[in-house]
Order: C-alpha cells, then structure tokens, then sequence
C-alpha cells in the first residue's frame, strides 16, 4: 500500500509475542518503552510514547528521547488497575528541522532571509495552540523574520531556546506514523508483594487426634500475623471423596478413620462449592475471612480442578469425564506419582462450554464470599487457553483477584502460564541452592523478557517438595534458605509449621515428607518458639518496612572471592532505599570475604564514606573502600545491610 509515511518504528519494547500478551505492572509502577525509529535523509524526527488506562478516551503522551544508533527511550507510569495500551508515534519534525537547518547556516555566517520567511510558516499555525504568553512571543518572531530591519533580532530568535522549547511543546506531526497498540496488564500492589504461610486446617486443632475446624484456625491467626505473613494459604477445604481414599503415607486402602487426601475433592458431602462439614460451616468460614483481614491477613484458597470417584459431578455431568469401554476412568498419573483417588477431567469433551462455565462460577462463587487470592493446583495439565479465557472473566469484575500457578515443571510451560494470565508463579528456587546457580536463575528471572509477566514466588519447601537440601538440614540451613528466598524475591512463601519447626523426615532417596500431612490430621505444638520463628518476624518485618525487598527485578550481585558467601544490591526505584545483602551458603563453618561495593549504581567514588546499618544487629561501620571484608557465622548468616551514603 502506498503511503507518504517515512518514519520508520521498530522492535518497539516491551512486547510479548508481537503483542499477543500483555505484559504487566503494579498501581504506580513504570513502563519503560524502547523503540527503534528512524527516517531516509537526514531530516529532523522526534517520537512519543502514547498511552491511556482502558477506560480514557484521549491518550496521553510521553515525548522519547534519542539514546544512539536511532534507539529511542520513554517513560510512563501506570496510576489505575487495569489495561493499559501504549503505542510509539514518529514524524519528521519540519520546524525543529527548519530550526536545525538555520542554525547551521547561521554559523556558516549566509544570509537566511528566505528561511526567515519559511520558519513565518512554521509560526502561524501555533497562535491558536499556545498560551497568551508564548502568542505575544510568536507575533513578536514572525514581525522580525518579515523585517529587514531587525534582521540580527530574527536570526537571534529563530535559534533561541525559547522558540526550541514551544516547538518541541507543541509539534507539528506531519504524516505521523505509529506501531501497533501493545498493552500492559496493572494489578494491586501484592502481586508484587506478598509474604504466604500455609498450613492445613484440618491439622489446626489443640487435641490430639482432633480433626482441626475454622474455629481453631481462628485462634491461630496472631501468631501468623506476629510472624509478619500477610497471606495465609489453605489447601483445599472441600469434602475429601471416600472411594479409592488415600490412606496414611499415600497408601491406596484407607483405614476407617483416614482422612484422606485433601486434593481428592468430592464426595456425598458436596463440591468444589462446598466445605469439609468437619471443618464447619459456611458462616464460619466467612468469620476466618473476616477476622484474617481484621490482623491485614488475606486468606488464600487452593483452586483444584480435579475430582474424586464420588465428585457430585460423576452423576451430574458424566461428560466432563473420559470413560473407557469398561465403564471405568482411568486415574489421574503424573509419572512416577499415582492418584487413585482423583479422576481427570476430559477437557476436550462435548460438553466443554458447560464445563469451563462451571469453573468459572466456583472461582466467582468464592470470591463472593470474600476469597481474592487463588493458589492454582497443577495448572500445567488443564488447556492454556482455559486459563486465558477464566482469568480473563474473572479480572473483568474483580481486579484485585490474584492467581498463583503451582506448577513446578518444564521452563516454557511455567512461562506459557505467566503469559496467559497468571499474577505469581512457583519457581525452581526450591532447587537452586549454590552460588552460580543462584545467580543464574536470578539473571533469567530479572533479566530476560520473563521480568515483564513472570512474577516468582519463591517457596523453600511445600506439602509436595521436602528438599534434599533440607532433610536433616541443621538450624542454619533453614534459616539461610528462608533468607535467600526473602530477600531475592518479593513473593515468598513457606509451609509451616514444618519449616520453622524443622520437622523434615523424608521417605528415603526421594523429596517428599515421610507421614506426609497431604494424607493423615497431624498435631502440632503452635507455641514453638525458637530463633527461627524469630529470625522468620524480624525478616518479614523489614520486608514490610522498605521497598527494596518489596520488587524483584532491581537487583545486582556484587563480587565475592569466596564461592560460599553470595553477596547482592537491592533498590527500590527512586533510589530512595538501598540495601546490600550478604548471605552464607555455608551452614557449618565461618567464612569470610571481601565485597565489591557497586560504586556506579550507588553514585558515590571510592573514598567517599558509606555507612552500612545491619537491619538486625543494629550494628554500623563506616567503609571508604570499593572492597570491604565481610564475615559471616553459620549463627546467623546473613547480613541486610541499609546504605547510607
């Protein structure tokens, strides 16, 4: 097609797939957008950013700036949840052209009189866009470029900052081209932020032996809002089906008073839409919501889209199962792991429509009952595209709603995931125990694409996963896993008490817990106190009081000649809270090392004093060198240090 276009706009940034996905922000994060723009000749040319909240009609407008090589840069902030669209706009600037042209001859001492004359062109059609004051300027302009007379007057005027600035302010967008419209996804601030413990309910009871209730959870929310969590993860608290029970440690016959596994939903009790009747009533439940956020707490409920053999839906809607010619359904596998007590779902049946409908109204069935956080039970095995599309429903009235994908599998699913719609993702930072390994994961996680729509959630252990790392790990190990996860990521969670507790038996050569609580009520002592729970508050504390911990993507690891001590700087984005942290890898001996302080991003020369405040100790020093020793305890190995420069 022919057109009289000749800006060009390329490889505008950030983008998703050409645009397919969007990327995303919290309220009154930054987009920062790339572009490259460029023009044949040599002409003048400028570019915006243009951007507007779904619900605007006009678009707003951030002028770029030239970085090099026609690589253009801009900014702007998002202020609302929502969609956000943004576009790059190019033009061939033919005042400010005009403006650099004579400036040159200018210098070259010619006589510019005909140009005088055009830039009168450029001038008139301002006088009806600009202010009273700049209208008297340009009357004043044009006078002198059509006067002989005040020849030296005009030539001072036509390259004055002055008439730069009302060009620039209000430009002439001749034959403007633009890129497609890309859009940025805006959620609450704790999609960013967010501090989960988990625990199981039914296992919340003072007696032993006793099936736990809501009321009992009740009494166990101070002690996890003291501990400085904000998000309390229940696995599913639906009826546990009775036909194929899993009994104790996953066996496959259930005595009579197992209780089964939690994720085998469904039974002559109820649903997805229905509560554990042992657990209580629905007005109890409600109070649990109720009371959490009272103490700023949001209760977090599993979305498992799976049934048991005895799921009301088996009768209801046969068809949203796969049968096989004998009458039966094949159980659920994820090799080597069998789940006799759960029947797929056939996604790909008829009576599909129905199904996904279905899906969607138990998430809106609890979020009426005042549920806005959704921990998302093996996402990977259900369709991509049904996420996209449920995610998508339910964001549409209830923007504060927030989906975390339990999918501990291949890179690209886990991406794909992200990409479709989810707010958090699980991470393989439950693996990543060493130094390179740490910071390679970090660098792909804050470095590539994936910081524009994959917000890690780093949990150091889960129900499913017992670490090698931490099976008979000693209190320093645990304690430097909480740390790492807590610092490196904004999102964190834990399984407790099991993990301040450090109850971690595991089944021989695998990485699961022995006696696993996935399938028996266990009893716990809530009253523990100990220096992990300790150092658990006073970390969460200082999470909560400075926004350097409360993003993930401002990081830079500092240089440590020692391979056990891993050593980073964190910033929030106004610069305004700087933190370095130092943690050992080494749970048994001491270490010690010399950090590289990041003079450059910290903007301060060696030999200028920074004072370093560890968060915990209370202790300062002074450092005037790049290279600062450090030494590091398996007691308490870590430092959080405040930067003051």
């Amino acid at each position: 097609m022919q057109n009289q276009k000749r800006v060009v706009i390329d490889a505008v940034s950030p983008q998703l797939n050409c645009g397919e996905f969007f990327i995303k922000r919290i309220i009154n994060e930054i987009v920062n957008v790339g572009a490259h723009v460029l023009v044949d000749g040599h002409d003048v040319i400028a570019s915006s950013v243009l951007y507007k909240h779904e619900n605007e009609r006009r678009w707003r407008e951030a002028r770029m700036h030239h970085v090099e090589n026609d690589e253009w840069k801009a900014s702007f902030q998002v202020e609302k949840q929502g969609f956000y669209s943004y576009k790059v706009q190019g033009w061939v600037d033919h005042p400010l052209n005009w403006q650099h042209g004579i400036e040159r001859k200018i210098d070259d001492n010619q006589h510019v009189k005909s140009e005088l004359l055009e830039g009168v062109t450029y001038l008139k059609p301002l006088l009806k866009k600009v202010s009273k004051e700049d209208q008297e300027y340009l009357k004043y302009c044009i006078d002198c470029f059509n006067n002989d007379a005040h020849y030296d007057d005009a030539i001072k005027e036509a390259i004055s900052n002055k008439l730069h600035g009302i060009f620039v302010k209000y430009p002439d967008k001749f034959h403007a081209n633009e890129s497609d419209e890309l859009k940025v996804y805006v959620d609450r601030k704790k999609a960013l932020f967010s501090t989960w413990y988990e625990f199981f309910p039914r296992s919340s009871s003072e007696v032993v032996g006793q099936h736990g209730t809501f009321k009992d959870c009740e009494r166990l929310l101070p002690r996890v809002a003291e501990m400085g969590f904000d998000t309390l993860y229940f696995p599913p608290v639906h009826p546990i089906g009775e036909v194929n029970r899993k009994g104790r440690n996953n066996t496959t016959e259930a005595n009579d008073d197992d209780a089964g596994s939690a994720w085998g939903i469904g039974s002559k009790h109820g649903g997805h839409k229905d509560l554990h009747p042992q657990l209580g009533k629905l007005s109890d439940f409600k109070r649990l919501i109720k009371k959490a956020k009272e103490l700023n707490i949001e209760i977090a409920m599993d979305y498992a889209l799976q049934a048991a053999p005895d799921h009301p839906w088996v009768k209801s809607n046969p068809d949203w199962f796969k049968w096989r010619p004998d009458g039966t359904v094949q159980y659920a596998e994820n090799p080597p792991k069998k789940y006799q007590d759960i029947l797929p779902i056939f996604w790909e049946g008829k009576e599909y429509k129905s199904l996904w409908n279905e899906c969607l109204d138990i998430l809106l069935y609890w979020i009426d009952c005042g549920i806005n956080i959704f921990r998302v039970d093996n996402p990977h095995t259900k369709p991509y595209y049904f996420w996209n599309w449920a995610i998508s429903e339910v964001k549409k009235k209830h923007p504060d709603v927030i989906f975390l994908a339990e999918a501990f599998t291949k890179p690209k699913v886990m991406q794909q995931l992200a990409k479709q719609g989810y707010t958090q993702s699980y991470t393989y930072f439950t693996w990543r125990n060493n130094k390179h390994e740490l910071i390679e994961y970090m660098t792909e996680l804050t470095q590539t694409d994936q910081r524009e729509y994959m917000r890690p959630n780093f949990w150091p252990n889960t129900p499913d996963i017992n670490p090698y790392h931490l099976q008979g790990a000693n209190e320093s190990k645990y304690i430097q896993r909480y740390v790492l996860a807590a610092t490196l990521s904004s999102n964190i969670g834990i399984y407790g008490p099991v993990f301040e507790q450090q109850l971690d038996e595991a089944i021989p050569g695998k990485e699961e817990y022995y006696m696993s609580e996935k399938f028996e009520v266990k009893h716990y002592d809530w009253n523990v106190q100990n220096k992990l729970t300790s150092i658990i508050s006073k970390v969460n504390a200082i999470r909560h009081e400075h926004e350097a911990l409360q993003q993930t993507n401002n990081i830079k690891f500092c240089h440590i000649e020692n391979d056990n001590l891993l050593g980073f700087y964190k910033w929030n984005d106004s610069k305004t809270d700087e933190l370095l942290i130092i943690i050992s890898l080494d749970q048994y001996y001491a270490q010690q090392g010399t950090v590289q302080l990041p003079l450059h991003e910290l903007g301060v020369h060696s030999g200028h004093q920074i004072t370093v405040s560890d968060l915990v100790t209370g202790s300062s020093y002074n450092w005037y060198s790049e290279w600062n020793f450090i030494e590091l305890h398996p007691t308490l190995p870590f430092h959080i240090f405040k930067i003051n420069k």
